[in-house]
């Protein structure tokens, strides 16, 4: 498992490449979380800001499949929870 500060440019490059999103933040919120369950676990607490023209159409359900998708195995390894605000360009 890595830390938090390795897993931010990872979950960009992730949602970046596989996306191809026009921007990506990531914001981390693991500090609100101290205490959690799922705190223990090492695991981290994200807000992810994603603009991407594949959302076009899309419900937010098939938005958030998506990301889901494109972070693959680090939504069992490294990620606990994400908030999740997707967008068009438009």
């Amino acid at each position: 498992m890595i830390d938090n500060s390795e897993r931010i440019p990872r979950i960009k490059q992730l949602l970046m490449d596989n996306l191809k999103a026009d921007s990506v933040d990531v914001i981390d919120e693991s500090h609100k979380h101290a205490g959690h369950a799922g705190a223990k676990t090492g695991m981290g607490h994200f807000e992810v800001h994603i603009v991407a023209s594949a959302f076009t159409g899309k419900s937010m359900l098939q938005q958030h499949r998506m990301v889901y998708e494109a972070l693959g195995d680090m939504m069992q390894k490294d990620i606990h929870a994400l908030s999740i605000k997707a967008s068009t360009p438009s």
